[in-house]
């Protein structure tokens, strides 16, 4: 229930976050009183998923890491790309810029592999993309944040010291981690299966209805030109990542998986990027949690219209699996 209609709770959850104070009497905001602590909700739900990566999907990144590092050559080449095209629309308001670069910088989201299922399309190479971009991302996601800060009175060098530390102990390590103990210890390992990914969702959640709520006033300013920006972003990410799964010769299973990972976002980890690396600045916070709408939007979308089509490579796709 929680993972097929993760759009629909997380429109109830920011709502909530938002007229908090409209319905509640008393002087306290949990959402906003939880937003210091998001840095190590994030890292709690890294850690969950690499205690859910399967032994076989990580002997399968290296086993087919051509088509694997390929599809995340395309996601970590063509959204930057696009995010900083589409923020030079916005140089008056340098903070949405940046914020914008993240969006399009930080790597493929969890519920890629969930649509991916649904689409029909190549679960285990959907899975096998997320983490070789997770994995990658402290190297990948402070060069594009150097180059987005580079000529602002941001110093870019600390920026991206200090991007790669949070990265690697936020992101990397816990996943190492997480993933090594499930294959150790059986009693861990039975009960990340039992309620980890209902943690890891209802964390993401939470942090995009906090950062929506922290953030509500200025989302009125921003949000037609913003919501019209990301939307473009999104769009043509699954656009070029299923041009780009035919260029490879992929079959159409890994086609809509290539799709579907190019086009979602971490906005969770965006989010919570952009307030520990930009304290003060909480507007550069507000794309990633945008985006994580519409690419749950899109996504669920273009993954309803794929499921009712059953072309005869996606069968064979899914056969090799087995």
């Amino acid at each position: 229930m929680l993972q097929r209609f993760l759009l629909l709770w997380l429109i109830l959850l920011s709502g909530v976050a938002v007229f908090w104070d409209d319905f509640v009497s008393f002087d306290f905001h949990p959402f906003h009183a939880s937003q210091p602590y998001l840095g190590y909700l994030i890292t709690a739900t890294m850690f969950i998923i690499g205690a859910l990566l399967p032994r076989d999907e990580i002997q399968e990144v290296f086993q087919r890491w051509p088509t694997v590092l390929s599809g995340t050559f395309v996601q970590y080449t063509l959204m930057p790309g696009l995010a900083y095209l589409i923020c030079l629309f916005f140089r008056d308001q340098p903070e949405l810029q940046i914020g914008i670069v993240l969006v399009g910088c930080v790597p493929g989201a969890m519920a890629s592999n969930v649509l991916t299922l649904l689409a029909r399309g190549n679960v285990s190479y959907s899975v096998c993309l997320t983490t070789s971009a997770t994995l990658l991302s402290p190297l990948v996601v402070p060069l594009f944040l150097y180059l987005a800060v580079s000529g602002t009175e941001i110093d870019a060098k600390k920026l991206a010291q200090d991007s790669f530390l949070q990265l690697l102990t936020q992101v990397f390590l816990p996943v190492v981690i997480g993933h090594v103990l499930s294959l150790k210890v059986a009693a861990f390992r039975r009960v990340m299966q039992r309620f980890g990914a209902t943690f890891a969702n209802l964390s993401i959640l939470w942090i995009i209805a906090t950062i929506i709520s922290v953030n509500a006033t200025k989302l009125q300013q921003v949000f037609f030109s913003l919501t019209i920006a990301l939307l473009v972003i999104n769009l043509l990410g699954y656009l070029g990542g299923y041009l780009a799964g035919a260029a490879f010769e992929l079959d159409e299973a890994k086609r809509r998986a290539l799709t579907l990972e190019v086009g979602m976002q971490n906005a969770g980890l965006g989010a919570v990027l952009a307030g520990d690396l930009f304290q003060g600045r909480d507007l550069i916070a507000l794309p990633p949690a945008m985006y994580m709408f519409g690419c749950m939007l899109t996504g669920t979308i273009l993954a309803q219209i794929w499921s009712r089509r059953k072309p005869s490579a996606v069968h064979q796709g899914q056969e090799s699996e087995g």
